[in-house]
């Protein structure tokens, strides 16, 4: 008995039993009846032992588990699980010490893996997601977010050689934009995809003066994130970088509640012996490990380095496709005496009173918080509601949801930190059911939307003046509507409902609701939520708004930046495409033209997305012959057949037979129809093949495989600045926009005018016959049907 004692800790003077249970397994401790309750030691078959806390026959309390295969736990437990703060020490050798929830690595924790490698941050569901800093073996560092156990979101990387990214990451892979800071000095600010430079972006050799991280950091929107991470990579300079999550785990648990109620404690016979084995380890790819100095990025930058003084101003423009560099151009970044001069003259222009002076310069802030607020509120209150098909009632003008938002909250909203205001949702069943046909989950919706991310404010360049976000995760934007739009777009509300309920491969873009916010004074912005076309994880190197008028469709050279929508005229591609993608685009071209046309819309345009794939020429420049050949064979084997003289075998992307279990079947924010079938493929649906990027599934209007073919001038090829390549492999997205102008009276009197100056066919107001029919027509030429 005094044995017991000892072995037990237990200073009480209850009795204590022993207990062989039928299946062979034994208990030695305190008893409440006929359970454990108290201190106890209890023993497993298989010689799983555990020695702590019961409460009415759970473990509940402080305890120590050792499990067979030599793996050891101590620390919290609640109703049978690990539950709380404690460390367990895998029989590999790994040690995690933090937070637990149900067996799970949940909360704040940190990791020593077999190898030495070392995770500190935030756990959920056992895998790493939050903010946390990695530390590898190697001398490799990143400090930043996370997401499902891969790098996901901003952090900073640093490299053993001293070299540094910080910028954005997905699926463990640079993704978006950042800068690379080189070890001698160098700053590289760019793009890239799937951790592969890709866009234009600005190389600045040692000693070259750059622009200030903190205000690249602001002009992402980072903000207090971004302030955040520049400090942890400024840490990772020093001996003695913060450490996340304290040594002392006693403080750590006292901060920490244990909560809940959990089943039996026999989940420990057997499966808690691989408690530390997969539940979180995931593959770290040979991207960590790699390096990028600066004298690997081309013979140019090398020459440039190498005598370049500290009042150097000579910076390196350059333009990549995947990884390969395509154009390089050296600029001078002093300015010019007429710029300075200008500059130092420089007045003020006045311009148009617009949102910005609704909101009193907090318009962005105060905007974003009351939409959110709004569209919680609606989705919150419309989806409880059981299903019905809309009535006629659903378009009317009684069907609508009102609301006063005061800053300090209401009996039926909460107090937040926006300004007071009015909101109203427009036909909130039918919005309902067409987020319903569309197959978004109301969940998804608001998460998006209403989540603590928030929406992010994108530049507009045209004509209307109207204010654009974008979700957080890239599926939504929401765009600011004039009252003659919103009239139009409740009058074609019936018949739109019905066609895109018709025909699930409409380009016209999908709308998920129409709100309007009222301030006090009167002010009234009213908006529209819309799927985005360019939601994917491809780069658009092109976006191009296509109406089919000429009369000043083109864009200015001095006001085109990397992400500038152009517009008819700055076309310079053919794209050609497989037969049947072909006619599947123009059939459905046609049948929502045909809408349009019966609505008495016009002025709507073709939005076309493009996505370049390096051409070969390109990558010969890093491949040897050998593995030329090899790609060749590939595409020859997949039976990709040439249609034509301009029709090269595709390396940059391949056609393969649709297969549902190899692609994300999930609805797109724009599209929702079906696979598309490929007549090079013998009729059959076709999923799109990125070698070394991903498997797409092929739908109209989303991911669209075709071939770029560059339109050569005469004078082009007379001269010296002609292009080296000709044909590119591209991936194309494409929807129709713009589609709430009504070809109205006060449309009727500017094309009349117009028509005196210009040729009434090249500008844009027409008749909405003729706009469909020349719309078509141009698209025609834009892709042209195979010979």
């Amino acid at each position: 008995m005094v044995l017991l004692r000892h072995l037990l800790d237990i200073e009480d003077s209850e009795s204590i039993d022993k207990k062989a249970l039928s299946n062979g397994e034994v208990y030695i401790g305190i008893f409440k009846a006929t359970l454990p309750h108290g201190k106890g030691k209890y023993i497993w078959c298989d010689g799983t032992v555990y020695k702590g806390d019961w409460e009415e026959g759970k473990m509940t309390g402080k305890g120590q588990i050792l499990w067979s295969s030599g793996a050891k736990y101590e620390g919290d437990f609640s109703g049978g699980y690990l539950h709380g703060i404690g460390t367990l020490i895998g029989h590999d050798g790994s040690e995690y010490r933090g937070a637990w929830r149900m067996n799970i690595r949940h909360g704040l924790g940190r990791k020593q893996y077999s190898n030495l490698d070392v995770y500190e941050g935030s756990w959920k569901e056992g895998m790493r997601e939050g903010c946390g800093r990695y530390s590898w073996n190697s001398g490799n560092t990143y400090i930043g977010n996370w997401k499902g156990g891969k790098i996901c979101g901003r952090g900073v990387m640093k490299w053993e050689n001293g070299d540094l990214f910080d910028g954005f990451w997905i699926n463990g892979l640079r993704h978006g934009s950042g800068v690379y800071r080189f070890a001698d000095g160098g700053y590289y600010f760019g793009m890239w995809s799937m951790g592969l430079k890709d866009g234009k972006g600005t190389f600045y050799p040692a000693g070259t003066k750059h622009p200030s991280l903190r205000r690249w950091c602001s002009s992402l929107g980072c903000y207090e994130s971004g302030r955040n991470l520049l400090s942890h990579s400024l840490s990772l300079n020093s001996e003695k970088t913060r450490v996340l999550i304290p040594n002392d785990m006693r403080s750590l648990s006292e901060r920490m509640s244990i909560n809940g109620i959990f089943k039996d404690s026999g989940r420990f016979s057997q499966g808690t012996v691989s408690l530390d084995e997969n539940s979180s380890r995931c593959s770290l790819g040979s991207e960590f490990v790699c390096r990028e100095p600066s004298c690997m990025l081309s013979q140019t930058s090398d020459e440039g380095q190498s005598g370049v003084q500290d009042n150097c101003t000579v910076v390196y423009e350059r333009e990549y496709m995947q990884g390969v560099l395509k154009n390089e151009k050296v600029k001078n970044t002093e300015p010019s005496r007429k710029t300075k001069q200008r500059n130092k003259f420089h007045v003020k222009e006045t311009k148009r009173k617009s949102y910005v002076d609704i909101f009193q310069g907090h318009w962005s802030y105060y905007l974003m918080l009351s939409l959110q607020l709004g569209i919680r509120y609606t989705v919150g209150k419309i989806t409880p509601v059981p299903k019905r098909g809309v009535r006629d009632s659903d378009f009317g003008d009684r069907a609508r949801i009102r609301m006063y938002f005061p800053r300090k909250g209401s009996q039926f909203t909460p107090p937040h930190y926006s300004i007071d205001f009015y909101w109203k949702d427009y036909c909130p069943m039918v919005f309902r059911n067409l987020r319903e046909m569309f197959k978004l989950d109301a969940a998804e919706y608001m998460m998006s939307i209403c989540g603590d991310d928030g929406l992010t404010e994108l530049p507009s360049s045209g004509k209307s003046g109207s204010i654009f976000f974008l979700s957080h995760d890239d599926r939504f934007v929401i765009k600011t509507l004039k009252k003659f739009e919103l009239k139009t777009l409740l009058k074609m509300l019936p018949k739109y409902y019905i066609h895109v309920g018709k025909h699930e491969n409409t380009l016209i873009t999908k709308i998920f609701g129409v709100h309007r916010i009222t301030l006090r004074g009167g002010k009234k912005v009213r908006f529209v939520v819309m799927g985005n076309m360019f939601c994917t994880e491809l780069r658009i190197h092109g976006r191009y708004d296509l109406k089919g008028s000429t009369q000043g469709r083109y864009t200015d050279k001095d006001k085109v930046g990397e992400n500038t929508t152009l517009k008819d005229l700055d076309l310079a591609y053919e794209f050609h495409m497989d037969k049947l993608l072909h006619e599947s685009l123009f059939k459905q071209l046609s049948l929502d033209c045909s809408f349009l046309e019966s609505q008495q819309i016009i002025d709507y345009s073709l939005l076309l997305g493009i996505h370049f794939r390096a051409p070969e020429q390109l990558r010969a420049i890093l491949e040897p012959p050998a593995t030329m050949l090899n790609h060749a064979t590939l595409a020859t084997s997949d039976g990709i057949n040439s249609q034509g003289p301009l029709v090269i075998p595709p390396k940059g992307l391949l056609l393969v037979t649709h297969e549902p279990s190899s692609v994300s079947t999930a609805p797109g924010p724009h599209s929702r129809g079906d696979t598309l079938k490929a007549n090079s493929l013998g009729e059959k649906e076709v999923d799109l093949l990125l070698p070394g990027t991903g498997r797409l599934r092929v739908q109209l209007g989303v991911n669209m495989p075709a071939q770029a073919s560059h339109k050569l001038m005469q004078d082009e090829v007379d001269s010296a600045e002609i292009e080296l390549f000709e044909v590119y492999d591209v991936v194309l997205y494409m929807g129709v926009i713009d589609i709430l102008q009504e070809y109205k009276v006060k449309k009727k009197v500017e094309h009349a005018c117009k028509s005196l100056k210009f040729d009434p066919q090249s500008i844009s107001i027409v008749e909405p016959k003729l706009y469909a029919k020349r719309f078509i027509n141009f698209l025609h030429k834009v892709f042209p049907q195979q010979p």
